[in-house]
């Protein structure tokens, strides 16, 4: 019994070992791009996008879903 215990064991550390490897070696393979590139990259995009960006332009306030709700009187 504690032969087939360990030899379990064993063929699970290699299970996850093997798994290990096969993900080290996706992320080893992924593109890599230089700090200073995405960030040039980063600050060129919210450049260009600034003119859309609701918290630099505002919201009208007819289209804004949180204005303060107007209060209602009764005559």
């Amino acid at each position: 019994i504690i032969a087939v215990m360990s030899n379990n064991n064993c063929s699970s550390s290699l299970v996850v070992a093997q798994r290990a490897v096969k993900q080290l070696r996706v992320e080893a393979s992924v593109r890599r791009i230089q700090v200073s590139q995405a960030a040039a990259e980063l600050r060129n995009f919210c450049l260009q996008n600034a003119s859309k960006d609701p918290l630099l332009v505002g919201i009208p306030s007819s289209e804004n879903p949180f204005r303060p709700p107007k209060s209602c009187s009764l005559f």
